[in-house]
């Protein structure tokens, strides 16, 4: 029975696995707006209701397809991370440039997942509980680092960057959990940095760097370094200075 149980559960994964990548495939020809569980259930050629026992809804589906985006961009921002970090001794900046080329290489070659969690909202679709860790995994990353740099000694103090107070330090304070110890000051910027860069993909993805910054490849790097520096991570030529 427990094998029996093993065949079905395998069967059903495989299918569950069809479902979502015959869906990629309508994001990439029709977009987020226009997913359709029927047109998905014609092309595997099974009757809608049958798929609807996978995924009852559109929404359903797309929540899985959204949770699988961000899994995917995380397990690469988090791989870059650690690849970097392996290096003896161990370059901050290098570690930051790596992971940020490494999220801008995934959104490039999945630009409809990228557009599907970055891109416009899906018209009435609210995204459930379910897809914020997935989605917490890429600043995750990043506030890992900064809390390693800031415990070896490799962050420069922001002493020109005014104080954050009010209802901003409460909302820099729930970064702060995952960055212990790290200035508020610091924390902030961090959460600018982290939205200019999805900004910065964004903008080459949808081609709004036509005609200035088009291919964006060296606009990137420049930006990337001085993010670092904006943050205060230290170069490694910089330590003992």
């Amino acid at each position: 029975m427990n094998a029996g149980r093993t065949a079905r559960d395998r069967a059903r994964a495989e299918l569950t696995h069809e479902i979502k990548a015959a869906a990629r495939r309508q994001l990439a020809t029709e977009g987020a707006e226009r997913l359709s569980l029927r047109a998905i259930s014609r092309e595997l050629g099974m009757v809608s209701s049958a798929l609807y026992r996978y995924f009852p809804s559109r929404d359903d589906l797309l929540t899985a397809l959204i949770i699988d985006a961000y899994d995917a961009l995380g397990a690469t921002a988090e791989a870059a991370a650690q690849e970097s970090e392996n290096d003896y001794p161990w370059d901050p900046l290098a570690t930051w440039t790596a992971v940020c080329s490494a999220v801008r290489d995934w959104a490039r070659a999945n630009p409809h997942e990228y557009a599907l969690i970055y891109g416009s909202p899906v018209t009435g679709y609210k995204a459930p509980q379910t897809t914020v860790e997935p989605a917490s995994r890429v600043p995750i990353v990043l506030l890992g680092l900064l809390s390693r740099a800031h415990a070896e000694g490799w962050l420069s103090p922001l002493r020109s960057a005014p104080e954050v107070d009010g209802v901003l330090a409460d909302q820099v304070d729930v970064l702060a959990e995952l960055a212990p110890g790290v200035p508020r000051k610091t924390l902030l910027r961090v959460g600018i940095a982290w939205t200019q860069l999805f900004g910065m993909i964004s903008f080459e993805l949808f081609g709004q760097l036509v005609g200035t910054m088009d291919p964006a490849d060296e606009f990137f790097a420049a930006a990337t370094r001085q993010m670092a520096e904006f943050i205060g991570l230290r170069r490694l030529a910089a330590v003992g200075e």
